[in-house]
């Protein structure tokens, strides 16, 4: 594992379609047990180099009911973005993730996690890449839909503060789904 991982941390791939030099970004430990596989990292988590370091990292930690401490521990947790890297920004917020990450490097990163209860999907890429035909039309009903995924895995909307709206859009998010999560993800970690 620890080969792997300094294999990401030294990666390149995507190199010349970048706006800025590579900076992969993830944490995962050989004992995790929840796997949060995002989108990619942002412009102030590729400048700190810590995963989740952000009002959405904020947010999704309280949605799990966890500090910062336990969010941290790679015997626990592993964060994997689809992208690795800062994709730079796009007309309407951060561009999508690098499609070469995902291909390259989960499965191998996967393969060598043997405790993992459960994968947090978080956004539509990381739905789309590993439910496939499974997934709903959108992103609203493969959340909604979330107990079709289970116990491998857990969709969820991103955190971030730009989806206030879809938030308040969509208030069972908040009153069925959030519960649920949170529940299980205690007592996965607790157990």
């Amino acid at each position: 594992m620890d080969a792997i991982l300094s294999d990401i941390k030294a990666c390149q791939l995507c190199k010349a379609q970048l706006p800025h030099s590579p900076r992969p970004v993830m944490a995962a430990g050989q004992h995790s047990r929840v796997v949060i596989i995002g989108q990619a990292p942002g412009s102030k988590v590729h400048k700190t180099g810590v995963p989740w370091d952000d009002p959405s990292g904020n947010l999704l930690r309280e949605w799990m009911g966890i500090d910062k401490a336990a969010f941290y521990d790679t015997e626990q947790i592993a964060l994997i973005p689809m992208g690795f890297c800062y994709p730079g920004k796009g007309k309407s917020g951060d561009l999508p993730p690098r499609p070469e990450c995902a291909p390259q490097w989960h499965t191998l990163l996967l393969q060598n996690m043997q405790n993992v209860s459960l994968t947090l999907l978080i956004g539509q890429y990381s739905q789309k890449y590993y439910l496939g035909d499974t997934a709903k039309s959108n992103l609203t009903e493969t959340v909604r839909h979330y107990q079709n995924y289970l116990p491998r895995f857990f969709p969820l909307p991103h955190p971030s503060p730009r989806n206030r709206f879809w938030l308040k859009k969509n208030p069972w998010f908040g009153a069925e789904v959030l519960p649920a999560f949170t529940k299980l993800v205690g007592k996965l970690l607790t157990d």
